[in-house]
């Protein structure tokens, strides 16, 4: 049976960012400082610090070491990073965002945006600011820190294996403006120009298609499992069965077999930039 992601909703302002904002005002107070003393001494502001306090931001790993050290805390809010890393993932993708980070092979297959793992900034600013619900401007720039912080993957060593098949209207597609388009166009250059990392386009003229039952990510971790990963309109799931996951991976291979080599698919791109 498959295993389906049941999480706790820790939105901002929520859930395990307020209690880990209660702890930190509780120690630090316990502690004599105010919060512009408090900011001075770990290098932020004092409004920066009420937001962590009052669970409207989400704090860094290096800030909760730090305030762990000079509150005296004893490793109580150190012991809270994981839980508090978790938090800047939406619900849904938070399961999936611990195992994308630990696996040594990820294959992903995209079909409306460029994937998270290859957006510049401003193209991910712009996919978050025309989210339907509207997302508060908080929100944005804590799943634009997620986004970025989630492409340390491609400084992993060992590096892992990573591939992507896009959709050819994916990259036709100027999400943001010419700009920022262009600016993700010579990202995805950049980045396929890394030896671990292969990129392939699907092209439109294609009359056969294996992908039609729409996106994926495909997930090997160091101990041998194989895991596949499925989200639509904010629903996800897990698939740790074997024979989905071996259906989903045969799927994958139809796709890259039909897809554009990765040559193919950089001369696509650079004549795309060209032509612009």
């Amino acid at each position: 049976m498959d295993d389906e992601v049941q999480q706790p909703e820790y939105e901002v302002g929520t859930g395990m960012l307020c209690v880990f904002g209660r702890q930190l005002k509780l120690l630090r107070e316990r502690a004599g400082m105010d919060r512009p003393r408090f900011g001075s001494l770990t290098g932020y502001s004092a409004s920066t610090i009420a937001s962590f306090e009052q669970g409207r931001r989400i704090p860094p790993p290096k800030f909760i070491d730090q305030a762990d050290e000079l509150l005296g805390a004893g490793g109580l809010l150190s012991a809270s990073k994981e839980e508090v890393a978790r938090a800047q993932y939406p619900a849904f993708f938070r399961d999936a965002a611990k195992l994308e980070a630990e696996a040594v092979v990820l294959h992903v297959y995209a079909i409306q945006a460029v994937p998270g793992l290859l957006q510049t900034q401003e193209y991910a600013r712009a996919v978050f600011a025309m989210w339907r619900p509207q997302l508060d401007e908080v929100v944005i720039e804590q799943r634009l820190a997620a986004r970025l912080a989630r492409q340390e993957i491609f400084d992993r060593r060992p590096a892992p294996h990573l591939s992507f098949v896009i959709e050819e209207a994916v990259l036709l597609r100027p999400l943001g403006g010419e700009v920022v388009w262009r600016g993700q166009l010579e990202q995805l250059l950049l980045i396929e120009e890394k030896r671990n990392v292969e990129i392939q386009v699907m092209p439109l003229s294609r009359q056969e298609h294996a992908g039609l039952a729409g996106p994926f990510t495909l997930m090997e971790m160091k101990d041998g499992r194989r895991i596949a990963y499925a989200e639509v309109q904010g629903d996800s799931r897990v698939h740790t069965e074997r024979q989905k996951v071996r259906e989903l991976e045969r799927t994958y291979g139809s796709l890259r077999a039909q897809a554009h080599t990765p040559a193919e698919s950089r001369s696509l791109i650079e004549k795309l930039l060209g032509e612009t």
